[in-house]
């Protein structure tokens, strides 16, 4: 009894050093339920074993910068931490690591304060002893940890997330993260003025600076949704634009060959009933490339190309080419819904691509790009195949992915060093091959899965 009644005192009393050795455990936890709540934000699905290397480096970090960094700087180096952790355990880029910390520190915080009033009406304490109290920490803790775990499966179930920030335009994503960034040193802040003065501040104002800060969070994660549904419907927009375009040609296109169907048919009779043979191997040349054209516009459908953004680059790169009296064959024999990396990249990479073949293939005098997306399982890779005709034999395929090397004056040569520099970042994801013949240049992008 003696040594129940001295845990129970122990546990009953301000002590703070106690609270901290109580922390330990608690550390893990709630950083496990705030990775839970990230992911589920920006709806990434890392392995198991990566949230597991994240939660024990950071919760270790905390632990040792608890015990032995002073308040508030323990804070902003543990922030420093977090965002390194973000970007090399789960491949995040700088605003989206903002975001998945910011975010759910600030629930963190609101919550926190929430329930800590709570405590502290319920128990009558001050917010210091509720905090110092080994006791009231234990029971704390867990409800919040719960009420977190529970709204991080809540997100999860109603798809509440913001998956595709990285389509956002560049403006878009400079204001997000100014906005993001005043937010962490604001919740910062907070944090430090509700640690050290909220036994020195009125409940009513401690209680209108959290609804000041639950309003502001509020709305800019409703400005944030909002943007990126009207980043979506214009890119729809976009698409749709394309594909009436698309069917539009190849409307016409079965109209004139409807049309002239009868007269198709009876020229080659006449080659036949006179037996020329290299006449008739001449004119179905020139019909076969009439049908190309037909069934590239046929390929060129979203339904085919299951990818709004792949399918937006190829559409408009098409009609360019088309308008530029450049041949295009397509080729499609790939589920673009299985590709698992970075579209935003793939895009930018297949733009560049695809500009770099119309440039050099409107010096040649028979203007062809071949384009082939498929699959090869044996090797585990999807590719992206592009051929094009070209003048300069001479081309040396190491150098033109440096920077400001170009073939052309006016060109700044920047397009393929950018997308060296994708490549550099996509180590095991992302490769190009580059050859070329008598014929055609071939970038080779392949994507690894």
């Amino acid at each position: 009894m003696e040594i129940l009644q001295t845990i129970w005192n122990a546990l009953t009393i301000e002590n703070e050093e106690l609270v901290k050795i109580i922390n330990i455990p608690l550390t893990f936890i709630e950083t496990y339920v705030i990775t839970l709540l990230f992911i589920a934000i920006l709806n990434i699905n890392p392995v198991k074993k990566k949230k597991i290397i994240y939660v024990v480096i950071w919760s270790i970090t905390s632990i040792i910068t608890q015990f032995f960094v002073p308040i508030p700087y323990n804070s902003f180096i543990n922030v420093l931490i977090a965002l390194v952790l973000m970007k090399y355990i789960f491949k995040l880029n700088f605003l989206k690591s903002i975001i998945a910390f910011t975010v759910p520190y600030f629930i963190t915080i609101v919550l926190g304060s929430f329930v800590m009033n709570l405590y502290t009406i319920l128990f009558n304490v001050g917010f210091q002893e509720a905090n110092s109290t080994p006791i009231y920490r234990l029971i704390f803790s867990p409800v919040l940890y719960s009420i977190i775990y529970l709204l991080s499966k809540f997100i999860r179930k109603f798809e509440f997330n913001i998956s595709n920030i990285s389509e956002f335009k560049k403006n878009n994503k400079h204001i997000l993260l100014i906005n993001f960034i005043l937010g962490m040193i604001s919740i910062i802040i907070q944090s430090y003025l509700a640690t050290f003065y909220s036994n020195y501040l009125p409940l009513p104002l401690t209680l209108c600076n959290l609804l000041i800060l639950v309003l502001y969070f509020g709305i800019s994660f409703y400005s944030l949704s909002r943007t990126a549904k009207l980043e979506k419907t214009t890119r729809d927009l976009e698409g749709e634009k394309l594909v009436n375009k698309s069917l539009t040609i190849l409307h016409d296109n079965i109209r004139a060959f409807k049309h002239d169907f009868n007269n198709i048919v009876q020229a080659i009779g006449g080659y036949v009933s006179t037996n020329d043979m290299n006449g008739l191997k001449k004119y179905y040349s020139q019909l076969l490339k009439d049908c190309q054209s037909v069934n590239n516009l046929t390929a060129l459908n979203p339904d085919v190309i299951n990818n709004p953004a792949i399918y937006s680059i190829l559409a408009s790169k098409y009609h360019k080419a088309n308008e530029l009296g450049i041949q295009i064959n397509l080729e499609v024999f790939l589920d673009l819904t299985t590709l698992t990396t970075n579209i935003y990249e793939i895009t930018r990479i297949l733009g560049i691509l695809l500009d770099n073949a119309i440039e050099a293939t409107l010096e040649c005098e028979e203007k062809i790009i071949k384009i082939e997306l498929r699959n090869d399982s044996s090797h585990h890779r999807n590719l992206i195949i592009i051929k094009n005709t070209y003048l300069n034999k001479d081309i040396n395929i190491d150098k033109i992915f440096e920077k400001s090397y170009s073939t052309k004056p006016n060109n700044s040569g920047i397009g393929l060093w950018e997308v060296r520099q994708i490549l550099k970042k996509n180590l095991n994801k992302l490769d190009l091959f580059t050859t070329k013949d008598d014929t055609f240049f071939t970038q080779q992008l392949e994507i690894f899965y």
